[in-house]
């Protein structure tokens, strides 16, 4: 019997011992859910290219494979920049080329889940992730990063968020430049040359950077045209008493401050105006 206990114990700790492998089996599957697969060269270039990367930038790559992305950055653009990869070998590797680029005190590779990185600082983020793992990362990207900051992809969308930007060189580069949030009820005010003081009830519905304002003051409407939004800033057209008067601002949280462009050419005459967000829709 001593025999038989011995042996059921043995199978324990062998069962135990495989059941323990099969779950580090599934975390490493998991890890790697994204095969690697270099981004061309030139691709590289263009995707930096298009962000506009300057020398004050800081660019988050995710998923940085050997590190060209980041070493590019720092070494012909002038930027700081930041690497995770999930793999130990890439960032070895990401290493050593930064060390033969002369970049290594501009940038920084992490091994880690991209998930988990904080990303709040970057100013510049590009990846060449799935499908599946950009629709994942995408709230991330909402919550953390400031308006303005430019997102880059590298072949795959984000599903119903539709690009700024595409193009083309070898492959497909997607571009974003993360939207202000300014969905809501603003109070709008301004002194329009030809018209007097103004205050509109700014109604503003907002899916990503695409907007649709609309705008009354006292018991009459009034359509807004031409809207855009990249990043804070802000523009659109408001007709009053005949005359066209282009709003530019800037949105900064719960406030709007720009200029009011009216009449054309040498008869243009610029006016300040000022938003504040009174309330949801």
């Amino acid at each position: 019997m001593r025999v038989a206990a011995k042996a059921r114990g043995a199978g324990v700790s062998r069962l135990v011992a495989l059941l323990a492998l099969l779950s580090a089996a599934r975390a490493a599957a998991q890890f790697f859910d994204v095969p690697y697969v270099p981004t061309p060269q030139v691709v590289v270039d263009e995707m930096l290219r298009l962000a506009e990367v300057r020398a004050d930038d800081f660019v988050i790559d995710l998923g940085c494979g050997d590190g060209r992305i980041p070493v590019t950055a720092a070494a012909y653009f002038g930027a700081r920049a930041l690497g995770i990869d999930i793999d130990p070998g890439r960032i070895a590797e990401s290493q050593a080329n930064a060390k033969a680029a002369g970049v290594t005190g501009r940038v920084e590779f992490r091994q880690g889940n991209l998930f988990e990185l904080d990303i709040r600082k970057a100013t510049v983020v590009t990846m060449y992730l799935l499908p599946d793992i950009n629709l994942k990362l995408r709230p991330r990207l909402f919550d953390a990063l400031r308006p303005g900051t430019r997102i880059v992809s590298h072949d795959f969308s984000m599903g119903d968020w539709k690009p700024d930007r595409v193009h083309t060189v070898q492959k497909k580069i997607y571009v974003w430049v993360m939207p202000a949030r300014v969905a809501g009820r603003w109070k709008l005010e301004a002194d329009l040359p030809g018209v007097g003081a103004r205050s509109y009830e700014l109604e503003v519905r907002q899916k990503f950077q695409e907007i649709e304002p609309f705008a009354r003051e006292e018991k009459r409407n009034y359509a807004v045209w031409e809207p855009r939004l990249n990043g804070s800033a802000i523009s659109f057209i408001i007709v009053d008493n005949e005359l066209a008067h282009r709003y530019e601002g800037v949105v900064e949280g719960t406030r709007i401050e720009g200029i009011v462009r009216t009449g054309a050419g040498t008869a243009e005459v610029q006016t300040p105006f000022r938003a504040v967000r009174i309330g949801d829709l």
